[in-house]
C-alpha cells in the first residue's frame, strides 16, 4: 500500500489569498525605513526635540518586536484571520493620525499605535499561508514570495519616501497605506477563511506584559548603549529587561498554555531556524546602517540616490526569496544553508575595499553578493520554523521566527554600530563623538574632515570583516549534517519537515 501522503494542489483562491496578505506585509515592513528621508521635513513642520525624533523614529520598531510573540500566540487561540482584520483596521487608522499628526507628542503616540498593529500582522499572515498551502513545496514557495515582499519592503521605503516627499508634504509617507488597507478589508473575507488552535485555553495577560516590557526593556538598552555607552540608564534599563524575561520563562514553564512554548526548542530544526533568522538580520541591518552613513556623508551622495544605489542588492535579494524554495527543493536544506553563510561572509568581505574617496562599486557587488545569501536566509527560516510545528502552533512559531528578526536587527546596529562608534572615537579627530556630528561642527578644515571620514571607514571595515568572519564560521558550522526528514507531527499530517541532509 503506497503510505505516501496526499497533497493537494492550491487553487486560484489560494494565490490570490497570498496576494492579498502581501499587501499589509509589505506595509510593515516598509513603515520600518521609510521615514529615513522624511525626518527633514517633520523636523522642520513640528519641530521635535532630539529624544522625540529618536523615538519618532525607533517607537514603530520597539512596539513591532515587543509585541510579535503576544500577537502570535492570540492568533492562534482567537483566529487568524480575526486578528488580521483587526490589526489592518487599526494599522490605517493609526496611519491617518500620524498623517495629520499637529506635533511630535501625537505622532510619537500614532507611530507606537501602527507597531501594535504590525504586530498582529505579520505572525498571524503567515500562518494563514500555511494552511493556505498544505502541501510543503507549493507553501514553500508562498513563503519565499512572502519573505520577498517583506525584504523588498524595507528596501524600497526609503526610494518611496524620496518619490512622494519631492511632490507632497511629509504626511503623504502615511497615507499612501490606506488604500491597500482598504483592499486588504474588502478581499479578505473572501479569499481567506479563519484559522485557529483546537487547543484554545485563557491568555495569561501577566506573560503578554511580560514578554512585551521585556523585549522593549532589553531592545531599548542596547540603542541607549549604541548612542551613549554604558551609562546608568542602559544599564538599568538593560538589567530590568533581561530580570522580566527570566520571569517570562519561568512562568511559562509552570502554565498549562504558555504564551511561549519553549519545548518548541527542543526540535533542532526548529532552534537552527530560529538562530539564523537572528544573525543574518545582524549582519545585514548593521551594514546597511552603516552603508547608508558611508553613502552619504563619506560620498556625498544624497538620500535618495543612496537609496538607489542599494537597490541592486535588494532586488537580488528579493527575487533570491522567490527562487529559493524550489533550489532548496533539490539540493536540500543543508546545503543552502551552508550557502547563505558563505555567501553573506564573501559579499561583507568586499566592503573593505571600498575607501574615502571612491568604493560605489564595491558596495553594490557587496550587498549583491551578500543580498543571495540574505535572500536565501529569510526564505528558508520563514518555512522552517512553520513547517517544524503543528499546525495550531504555526502563529507561536511565526512570531518566534519574526521576533528573532527583530531582535537580529536591534543588535546588529546597536552591537557592530557601537564597535564601529568606538573605532571613530578613538581614531577620529575628537571633534565630536559621530561623523555626522564632526561634519556639522563649523569651520573644519579639510584635513580634520579627512580624518574623520578616514576614521569611520576603518570603522566600517572593521564591522564588515567581523560579520564576514562570524558567517564564514557559521557556514562551516552548518557543513554538519542536519536531521533528515522526521515522522509527521499531530496535526500536520499532510506536512514532512522541509530539512534535508
Amino acid at each position: 500500500m503506497n503510505t505516501q501522503s496526499v497533497s493537494h494542489s492550491p487553487g486560484l483562491r489560494a494565490w490570490l489569498g497570498l496576494l492579498v496578505v502581501l499587501g499589509p506585509v509589505l506595509l510593515v515592513a516598509m513603515d520600518g525605513s521609510v521615514l529615513f528621508l522624511a525626518m527633514p521635513k517633520i523636523s522642520e513642520a513640528l519641530s521635535p526635540t532630539a529624544d522625540q525624533a529618536l523615538w519618532i523614529l525607533d517607537v514603530y520598531g520597539f512596539a513591532v518586536g515587543s509585541l510579535l510573540v503576544a500577537f502570535g500566540n492570540i492568533g492562534d487561540r482567537y483566529g487568524r484571520l480575526k486578528l488580521l482584520m483587526t490589526g489592518t483596521a487599526l494599522f490605517g487608522v493609526a496611519s491617518t493620525g500620524a498623517a495629520f499628526a499637529p506635533g511630535p507628542e501625537l505622532l510619537i503616540a500614532f507611530r507606537a499605535l501602527m507597531g501594535v498593529a504590525g504586530a498582529t500582522l505579520l505572525p498571524s499572515a503567515l500562518a494563514v499561508l500555511s494552511e493556505l498551502f498544505t502541501d510543503p513545496r507549493r507553501r514553500a514557495r508562498a513563503i519565499g514570495v512572502f519573505a520577498a515582499a517583506f525584504a523588498a519592503g524595507f528596501a524600497i521605503g526609503p526610494v518611496v519616501g524620496g518619490q512622494l516627499l519631492s511632490r507632497f508634504w511629509w504626511g503623504s509617507v502615511f497615507l499612501i497605506n490606506l488604500p491597500v488597507v482598504v483592499l486588504f478589508l474588502v478581499l479578505a473575507p473572501v479569499l481567506l477563511r479563519e484559522v485557529r488552535a483546537t487547543r484554545t485555553g485563557r491568555i495569561d495577560v501577566l506573560s503578554v506584559l511580560l514578554s512585551a516590557a521585556g523585549i522593549l526593556l532589553t531592545v531599548y538598552a542596547i540603542k541607549r548603549a549604541a548612542a551613549e555607552g554604558l551609562t546608568t540608564t542602559p544599564v538599568a534599563t538593560g538589567i530590568a529587561g533581561i530580570v522580566t524575561l527570566v520571569w517570562f520563562a519561568r512562568r511559562q514553564l509552570r502554565l498549562e498554555h504558555p504564551l511561549i512554548d519553549f519545548s518548541l526548542f527542543r526540535d533542532r530544526v526548529f532552534t537552527i531556524a530560529a538562530i539564523t533568522g537572528l544573525l543574518p538580520l545582524a549582519a545585514w541591518s548593521a551594514t546597511a546602517y552603516l552603508g547608508g552613513i558611508y553613502l552619504q556623508s563619506v560620498l556625498g551622495l544624497t538620500v535618495l540616490d543612496s537609496a538607489l544605489v542599494a537597490l541592486p542588492g535588494a532586488v537580488v535579494l528579493t527575487v533570491t526569496c522567490i527562487v529559493t524554495p524550489v533550489l532548496v527543493a533539490r539540493t536540500g536544506t543543508r546545503a543552502a544553508l551552508v550557502a547563505c553563510h558563505f555567501l553573506i561572509a564573501a559579499g561583507l568581505l568586499l566592503l573593505p575595499a571600498t575607501s574615502v574617496s571612491s568604493g560605489i562599486g564595491w558596495y553594490v557587488a557587496s550587498t549583491v553578493i551578500a543580498g543571495l545569501g540574505y535572500g536565501i536566509s529569510f526564505s528558508v527560516v520563514a518555512d522552517t520554523a512553520v513547517a517544524a510545528v503543528p499546525a495550531e502552533r504555526a502563529g507561536s512559531a511565526a512570531a518566534i521566527a519574526e521576533t528573532s528578526n527583530e531582535i537580529g536587527n536591534a543588535l546588529g546596529i546597536a552591537l557592530l554600530g557601537s564597535l564601529a562608534a568606538l573605532i571613530f572615537r578613538l581614531q577620529g579627530p575628537g571633534v565630536a563623538g559621530t561623523l555626522n556630528e564632526t561634519l556639522d561642527v563649523p569651520g573644519l578644515t579639510a584635513a580634520v574632515i579627512d580624518d574623520a571620514k578616514s576614521a569611520f571607514v576603518t570603522g566600517l571595515h572593521i564591522a564588515a570583516v567581523i560579520a564576514g568572519i562570524l558567517h564564514a564560521a557559521l557556514g562551516v558550522f552548518a557543513l554538519r549534517p542536519t536531521p533528515a526528514a522526521r515522522p509527521l507531527r499531530p496535526g500536520r499530517e499532510d506536512v514532512e519537515y522541509p530539512v534535508r541532509s
